[in-house]
Formats: structure tokens, sequence, C-alpha cells
């Protein structure tokens, strides 16, 4: 049976910052410091977006001294794909599916 996909994962990701925060975070672990380099966002809007990351499960904390450090739950991008998966071959086997009209 299909499962739904995860709507509000994909509202979470959807956000082309947060996007490039994840795209970055599927490289490396990085801390905040690092990803205001390479996103050139700042630290406040960076944080928050951190934050909503955080809140929704994509990443995980790791404290090292002064510092965050972000990383990527992998397990949590590979649900979501399998549910993109799983509704593309649905898709599939439904192509020759018409519901005739009243």
């Amino acid at each position: 049976m299909m499962t739904s996909v995860d709507t509000e994962l994909i509202r979470v990701l959807a956000d082309p910052l947060r996007l490039q925060i994840v795209t970055l975070l599927a490289r490396e672990t990085l801390c905040t410091t690092h990803l205001v380099e390479e996103t050139g966002a700042k630290q406040t809007n960076l944080s928050n977006h951190l934050r909503v990351l955080r809140e929704a499960g994509v990443v995980e904390t790791e404290p090292c001294g002064r510092f965050t450090y972000y990383r990527l739950r992998p397990d949590v991008i590979a649900q979501l794909a399998g549910q993109f998966t799983e509704l593309a071959e649905n898709a599939r086997n439904a192509a020759d599916n018409k519901r005739a009209c009243p």
C-alpha cells in the first residue's frame, strides 16, 4: 500500500537556503561558521534555518568546544527518496488506468 509522501519534510526542504545547507552537509559535517562562508547567509538567518532542519529531524548537532557542528541524517533523506520512488512506481503501474467520465 502506498504511504503518503512526507509533506512537512518537503516543505522544510523546499526553501532554497535549507536545500543548499542539506546539499553541503551531504558532503561533510560543518559548523555554522563554515555554513556562513559557503552560503553567504547572515549567521542569524542561517541559525534559524538550521533550527528548522534540526526540529524536522533532517540534521543533528555535535557540540565541539564553542562551536556546534551539523551533520545530515541520511536515513531521513533516504526515507523521503523511498517515498518518491514508490510514488513513481505507482505512476508507472497506473499509466494505463483511466477512470471513465460519468
